[in-house]
């Protein structure tokens, strides 16, 4: 989407057992990309919002519900006419480099 971010992140717990709350984890993905981005534009400042829409997803089909919702959205924007033709769609078992290869053609 060109004006946010949809994820589904499951956070696991460390070896040495710390915790990482979300928003600690949210701060280290906005940092990095933003970083990234501003590279890339060769603009300095901030990107992101601060707020961010979190939600537990407690079974399957809400886990289901979630998962069709994301993948439908660029469609639902008229930014191409399935999920698998949006070149920033990534999904698990889908090996970054294809996605890469993907994105470029």
């Amino acid at each position: 989407m060109p004006d946010h971010v949809h994820m589904m992140l499951k956070p696991v717990i460390s070896k040495a057992e710390a915790e990482f709350p979300i928003g600690k984890i949210l701060q280290g993905i906005k940092g990095f990309t933003a970083r990234e981005i501003n590279k890339i534009r060769a603009t300095k400042g901030h990107l992101w919002q601060d707020e961010s829409y979190d939600r537990i997803i407690r079974d399957n089909e809400e886990y289901l519900e979630k998962w069709n919702y994301i993948r439908e959205n660029p469609v639902k924007a008229e930014l191409c006419q399935s999920p698998e033709e949006y070149p920033f769609l990534w999904e698990p078992g889908e090996p970054l480099e294809e996605q890469a290869e993907n994105s470029t053609a």
